[in-house]
């Protein structure tokens, strides 16, 4: 946009695609505004436009847009409180003599969008919390996308293929804040449609398959991890525990954990004091990060490989059968603040069900963890159509 067509809009005190703020006070109104652009429940089509430094009036409130400011802005992206993660830029402009940041919210492919488990949309000038019919009316605009993998259609599975007890008890009160659970509106149908688990048309998602799933590897062919336990330092070494772990994602990552904990070793040291330190061979959090990383950010379409562990007498191989994507590529992998998703709704059911906390720093914490391990940092192995980790074994004393 340039500055006539911002000014335009700052002074437009009628628009239903404009919000000023004078500062940064209230950082979760600023959020519920986000949420309720990418919901763009009004059909503009157009982003949606936050004004921080500007008044109710659009006159200037003289607030000095620092890089800190413009920072916290871009990082409600990836902070999780939005889900799914929003589409936004954000820049520092001067329209009309008044420094301003702006923040532009592009509508989403596939609302609802909510904040804090609450849907928001623009009914005018005003912001609201979406109604019953109001979420059907976002739901249906799935219909005419071109939606990414984890949101298509799974003709041949039913209803009956979802753990309903998993669903009802566990994920959706995760998903959905209490408030809105309580008025009790919403059919189980409604609730699958709204969580993407289901295509307007009630088909099962990718999406719900493999968050809810009785058995994904049914449909999801490579929707599994194969960990193998191996005596040495090659493939062609003799294999010591093999397992197929599946199921869906809060089982699978329960099982993961498990087998992760029993095959890491532990030692117990005596220091001055004396003070008994352990020491184990590699860093949980940092195993974490890695496997978690690999099942979001491999791809589930046009393969059935699974994500597979390999850990070695000397080392860990953590293998995601999917290459960069969008705008990560070979070159800036890893790099802090370049992140991108091939799956956005999986990035979704995983904050939901707590397995990540803020997106797009999961290799920074696993370098940390090894780090302050005393593992060496991991070294990736980047290719069109798959990416390699190796996490090597702690260093000796």
């Amino acid at each position: 946009m340039n500055d006539s067509e911002l000014f335009s809009l700052l002074t437009d005190l009628e628009s239903d695609r404009v919000e000023r703020k004078a500062s940064l006070s209230s950082a979760d109104r600023i959020r519920e505004a986000i949420c309720a652009f990418a919901n763009d429940l009004p059909e503009n089509r157009k982003p949606g436009v936050i004004f921080i430094g500007a008044n109710d009036d659009g006159s200037c409130s003289n607030l000095p847009v620092t890089d800190t400011l413009l920072l916290t802005l871009a990082g409600m992206r990836d902070d999780g409180l939005i889900q799914p993660l929003p589409s936004i830029d954000v820049q520092k402009r001067n329209i009309n003599g008044c420094e301003i940041a702006v923040v532009r919210v592009h509508p989403s492919m596939a609302p609802p969008v909510r904040f804090k488990g609450r849907t928001y949309i623009r009914v005018g000038p005003r912001r609201a919390i979406a109604t019953v019919e109001e979420e059907r009316r976002l739901a249906e605009r799935r219909r005419t996308v071109d939606l990414p993998f984890d949101l298509r259609p799974i003709r041949s599975a039913a209803v009956d293929d979802f753990d309903m007890e998993l669903f009802e008890h566990y994920y959706l009160p995760n998903a959905i804040a209490p408030d809105v659970l309580q008025q009790n509106e919403r059919s189980t149908e409604d609730k699958l449609k709204a969580l993407r688990f289901l295509t307007p048309d009630g088909i099962p998602t990718v999406l719900g398959i493999l968050a809810v799933g009785k058995q994904p590897r049914d449909y999801i062919p490579g929707a599994y991890i194969q960990f193998l336990r191996i005596n040495g330092t090659a493939l062609i070494d003799p294999i010591q525990s093999q397992k197929e772990i599946s199921g869906p994602l809060n089982h699978l990552f329960v099982r993961l954990d498990d087998v992760l904990e029993a095959h890491n070793n532990v030692s117990a040291s005596i220091t001055a004091g004396p003070v008994e330190t352990r020491n184990s061979d590699y860093p949980l959090p940092a195993l974490h990060q890695l496997c978690r990383n690999a099942i979001l950010h491999r791809t589930y379409d046009g393969t059935t490989a699974p994500v597979r562990i390999y850990w070695f007498s000397d080392r860990i191989e953590i293998h995601n059968p999917g290459g960069p994507f969008g705008q990560v590529t070979k070159e800036n992998f890893g790099r802090p603040g370049i992140t991108d998703y091939r799956n956005p709704y999986l990035a979704e059911a995983m904050k939901v069900l707590g397995y990540v906390q803020r997106f797009g720093v999961g290799i920074q914490i696993a370098r940390r963890e090894l780090e302050k391990n005393g593992n060496p940092l991991p070294e990736f192995n980047i290719e069109a159509a798959n990416i390699m980790v190796n996490v090597w074994k702690r260093r000796p004393e």
